[in-house]
């Protein structure tokens, strides 16, 4: 029964290159009994490895890593292993980008700061064949398609960015990189209770109403490159 039950797990790769969220994403899938991590991997080169040595069922992965970007690890997993899926966990990147996982082969598209049962529900969905995206990415992607084909776009991309205070900046860079609000303030130093009162600030500045739409708002203002 055991090596019965070991063989239905669902063998996963996991890439990101920041530590602690590598460790929290990997502890997720360690105390989950429906899957195996076959490796938790920090590089591009390290996943591909893993990939051409390895079978696996599902590789998640980050797309900006020190030697490379994830979507060539998607590519290269959709050639080597045909029946293997891909899921991309990122803070949030642009329409371009995200269409571009997909076009690689990406079946799903998260953001990181999602709770462990969100994580597990999306890998199972993944592996019964639906396509879960977290809703803030769908819905950023959606205004971005109407703005773009609103009279007028143009004119209001060119209004000057907002001007964040550099602790604002490390707050968002970190939001940016999923960190929870214990993290950051850990990270930097602060109190709990200072962390949300800079990140009202953030959206305020940005008009964002979330996390990814804050992160969204501050790469297309230039304000940060993911």
């Amino acid at each position: 029964m055991t090596e019965e039950h070991e063989t239905r797990r669902i063998r996963i790769v996991l890439t990101e290159d920041d530590a602690p969220v590598r460790e929290r994403l990997a502890q997720i899938i360690r105390g989950w009994p429906m899957a195996e991590l076959v490796r938790a991997c920090a590089t591009l080169a390290e996943t591909c490895a893993v990939i051409e040595a390895e079978a696996i069922n599902l590789l998640i992965t980050d797309l900006k890593l020190p030697d490379g970007n994830g979507i060539e690890a998607i590519r290269l997993l959709s050639r080597q292993q045909r029946d293997a899926q891909a899921m991309v966990i990122s803070a949030l990147a642009d329409e371009t980008t995200v269409l571009a996982a997909i076009e690689a082969g990406a079946t799903g598209y998260l953001l990181k700061d999602m709770e462990s049962h969100d994580l597990c529900e999306a890998v199972l969905d993944v592996m019964l064949g639906r396509s879960p995206i977290s809703s803030s990415i769908a819905r950023v992607l959606v205004r971005r398609l109407s703005d773009t084909a609103r009279p007028g776009a143009q004119e209001a991309a060119a209004v000057p960015a907002p001007t964040l205070t550099p602790r604002e900046m490390d707050i968002l860079w970190g939001i940016a990189k999923g960190f929870t609000y214990a993290e950051l303030a850990e990270r930097l130093g602060i109190s709990h209770q200072t962390v949300p009162v800079h990140v009202r600030n953030i959206y305020r500045k940005l008009q964002a109403s979330n996390r990814s739409e804050a992160v969204y708002e501050a790469t297309r203002l230039g304000l940060i490159r993911l």
